[in-house]
């Protein structure tokens, strides 16, 4: 009797453990099975966020655009915008952004898995000249670097510019500089814009005089006068003010006045028939 229960006992476990065996094989296949599925979904997650976006066009964002549109400048890059992030070239988006003559400096940083940033510093104009093109005559702006731009029409705010003759730039194209002479007047009229007094609004015109030895020498044409002054190259805030002072002490002297000469540190005017010295410039 002891022999048949102990037999009935050894039979019960081996059946129970077989069970647990087969309850923890079909545990272990679930998991397995729970992280196959996770693994799949982690995968196709960095597919759709970031193999997917890598692989189409990418989305370029501009930064520091006044005077060029979106669209004018999506143009100029054309020829790479169209492309994806991985064979998006940051070097040619950087050349090709560098042949607009109105950008100064550009900075262009790709952002994984689908954005480039593209952040321009645009030319500030100091002054304008006209250029002959073909049979006509088109206006052209000049930064304090002598760089040579078209004005934009996009502009929100077109801020009057002096306007310098007399500089030879009929044969160079937007982009390029003018002679190296000329970049010094370039800085003076830049360093003068940026005083409170808006000096060069009671001046219609500054004309250069190009003399031996590649010196120059300038004349300038005061708004709502016939009168022009003669200066030497070193412009400034002194020399404006002295000028305006010269002007009205003119005015009240002697009313047919051609021209005022302020050159070499002295002071003299032209009537139309004689020539009158004055006084020495103090």
């Amino acid at each position: 009797m002891s022999d048949f229960v102990f037999h009935g006992l050894e039979d019960f476990e081996r059946a129970a453990a077989k069970k647990q065996v087969q309850s923890d094989s079909k545990t272990v296949a679930v998991k397995l099975i729970l992280v196959v599925l996770c693994m799949l979904l982690f995968v196709e997650a960095l597919a759709y966020f970031f193999v997917v976006p890598c692989m189409g066009a990418v989305k370029i964002v501009w930064h520091g655009l006044t005077n060029y549109t979106v669209t004018d400048m999506s143009s100029v890059i054309a020829p790479v915008s169209q492309k994806n992030w991985m064979q998006f070239s940051r070097e040619e988006a950087q050349s090709l952004v560098a042949t607009v003559p109105g950008i100064e400096d550009v900075q262009v940083i790709k952002r994984f898995p689908d954005h480039v940033s593209i952040k321009v510093v645009e030319r500030t104009p100091v002054a304008m000249t006209f250029v002959s093109l073909g049979e006509r005559t088109v206006p052209i702006q000049i930064d304090r670097h002598g760089v040579l731009f078209p004005p934009s029409h996009t502009a929100p705010n077109a801020v009057r510019l002096p306007l310098v003759s007399g500089i030879p730039v009929e044969n160079i194209p937007e982009g390029m500089r003018i002679p190296p002479k000329y970049h010094a007047l370039m800085e003076q009229i830049a360093t003068i814009k940026e005083l409170p007094q808006d000096y060069f609004a009671a001046v219609s015109e500054i004309h250069v005089m190009p003399k031996e030895y590649g010196n120059y020498e300038l004349v300038l044409y005061p708004i709502h006068s016939k009168i022009k002054i003669l200066t030497d190259r070193q412009l400034n805030e002194d020399a404006l003010q002295y000028m305006i002072v010269m002007l009205d002490v003119v005015n009240s002297i002697e009313p047919d006045v051609a021209e005022i000469d302020l050159r070499y540190g002295s002071f003299s005017y032209r009537a139309r028939k004689n020539i009158a010295d004055v006084g020495e410039k103090s």
